[in-house]
């Protein structure tokens, strides 16, 4: 079983490097829209300050969105997804291996920029440190979560704008919470319960969340 997670999860970084563009494409646009604010609201320390926690969260939840659709969709189009349904391997363990791999390519590239996006507002870091363990948290439950969308939206005409509205609610109270730690940490009342909370949300979506996709696949296959 661990020798087909890490095919799968092989598979899925190469195909991923041969397609370079939509990796690019989602640290390109967590880029762009978090370097737009500061030349947005001004050079204002305390305020770029004030909104850096929200502003980043929400830029790495838009960016996590734009390779959701594309996590199952190929395996879709090509018959892989089929040949996974019938493997020996249960399929929540072969979709724990592609969320897994589709967050080491959408995600850990954005917690990894990160520190360095904040520097345009002003950050500590203290704070920059406390910004990168919610997010290191956080961006995993986004994938987990998305996850569940995307198999229920594999191919429906207009999926995207579906996927959006079934996830977006379920999206709310992590960002809420991830960028709630660092304003807690700035307010002197410490981070620990934000990122408890996170880490929290982690496990139990990374123990639910696939078999939940799982149903959500056959469902959409048959």
């Amino acid at each position: 079983m661990l020798a087909t997670l890490r095919c799968v999860i092989h598979r899925d970084l190469l195909l991923a490097m041969r397609r370079r563009s939509d990796a690019l494409t989602v640290v390109l646009f967590f880029a762009i829209v978090v370097s737009l604010f500061p030349l947005g609201v001004g050079a204002e320390p305390a305020l770029l300050r004030a909104i850096a926690p929200g502003v980043i969260w929400v830029a790495a939840l838009l960016s996590s969105m734009l390779a959701l659709h594309r996590m199952f969709a190929s395996d879709h189009m090509d018959g892989t997804l089929e040949q996974m349904l019938l493997s020996a391997t249960p399929l929540g363990m072969i979709v724990a291996a592609k969320i897994a791999a589709h967050w080491l390519i959408s995600g850990l590239p954005l917690v990894l920029i990160a520190p360095v996006l904040a520097l345009q507002f002003d950050l500590s870091r203290d704070y920059l440190d406390i910004l990168v363990l919610s997010l290191m948290l956080g961006t995993p439950v986004l994938s987990l979560i998305g996850a569940i969308g995307a198999a229920l939206t594999l191919g429906l005409r207009g999926g995207g704008a579906l996927l959006s509205l079934l996830i977006l609610p379920l999206y709310m109270p992590v960002l809420i919470i991830g960028a709630g730690a660092v304003e807690s940490a700035a307010a002197g009342l410490g981070a620990l319960a934000h990122l408890s909370l996170l880490g929290g949300f982690l496990v139990i979506a990374a123990a639910f969340a696939p078999w939940a996709v799982a149903v959500a696949l056959r469902i959409s296959i048959e």
